[in-house]
């Protein structure tokens, strides 16, 4: 029988779960994953996010048992955001660097009682704008360099708390190198810079947005994040944000752009870090919900998608799921 000259029978490393596992190339960890979090004023607060079944807006207090909670499980990075009602929202986002806003208070609380913990910290406007832009908008414009000013007193304003990593999410121009500019001269050397290299302008975000109330009030954003047609410009990005100062690039969102992260990893010297975004984690729960897929084989499939892809840390929503997981399948 023909059979006889197979030599090569690449199922022989498939026979068995020992196998398998001996010759596996990728790893997904908790400790490659950073879990986003949704910040409410108030005391005792908890509302889930209607779009994202599981995940919800936490008061500081409610926040800081999920943390130590998460930290149990072997999640060390949360990357916090927050829930700005309409009456705190401006033109300028004066909140945003109020040292006495809620957000700013609870990032220095949530660092005193962990200080082992990995606090990111989101820097645009949008939470804060009164437009739902992340930049700031004059004559109906998001204009770029009068942005820069705002987004550079948020950054500080977010290191003073004693937070490890801010991530500049607007998509400005020359963002990181004037928030790096401004943390150097403030002293704050050691604070990190996770840039938002390639966002893409993504139908993917819309979870996200009712979770923090944050959707543009006019037109869209595409004058700054980038057209999902294109890949050559994301290498442009990282290369400005390498000059100027960035410690990791991240590629958002994630499934759909599996070919940006590969391609950052292959040309970049910077960690990259890519966002399993609101939509992907909502498609996922729906169809679990309806039992049309099995939500725990697919999370995980997911997010080892995503490693394999090349991204060396993730923030997900299924952060938490995941660590609770592996820690069952541990015992």
């Amino acid at each position: 029988m023909a059979a006889n000259f197979l030599t090569k029978r690449p199922r022989r490393n498939r026979k068995s779960e020992a196998i398998r596992a001996m010759v596996q190339e990728t790893w997904v960890s908790t400790r490659d994953l950073i879990f986003p979090l949704f910040l409410l004023e108030g005391r005792n607060q908890q509302t889930e996010v209607s779009s994202m079944p599981g995940i919800y807006r936490l008061s500081a207090d409610r926040m800081l048992k999920e943390i130590e909670a998460c930290l149990k499980l072997g999640i060390q990075a949360f990357d916090i955001f927050p829930a700005v009602e309409d009456q705190y929202k401006d033109k300028t986002a004066t909140r945003s660097y109020d040292p006495d806003f809620f957000y700013l208070k609870a990032l220095r609380e949530i660092k005193k009682q962990f200080p082992e913990a990995c606090v990111i910290t989101d820097v645009a406007m949008d939470p804060y704008s009164s437009d739902g832009h992340d930049g700031f908008v004059k004559d109906g414009k998001i204009v770029n360099d009068e942005t820069l000013e705002i987004l550079g007193r948020m950054a500080l304003a977010q290191a003073e708390t004693g937070v490890d990593m801010l991530g500049p999410s607007d998509m400005m121009d020359g963002r990181v190198g004037y928030i790096r500019n401004i943390l150097d001269s403030n002293g704050f050397t050691e604070v990190s810079i996770m840039s938002y290299t390639a966002k893409y302008a993504s139908g993917f975000y819309n979870p996200f947005r009712d979770a923090l109330d944050s959707a543009p009030k006019f037109g869209d954003k595409k004058t700054y994040q980038m057209n999902p047609a294109n890949r050559t410009e994301a290498l442009r990005e990282a290369e400005l944000d390498t000059e100027e100062g960035a410690d990791f690039l991240m590629v958002k969102p994630a499934l759909a752009y599996l070919d940006i992260i590969r391609l950052l990893k292959d040309n970049a010297t910077l960690p990259i870090a890519a966002y399993n975004v609101s939509g992907e984690y909502a498609m996922v729960k729906a169809a679990a919900e309806k039992g049309w897929l099995d939500g725990d084989r697919v999370m995980k499939e997911t997010l080892l998608s995503i490693k394999r892809a090349g991204a060396d840390v993730i923030l997900t929503y299924f952060a938490k799921e995941f660590a609770a997981t592996q820690q069952a399948e541990s015992i």
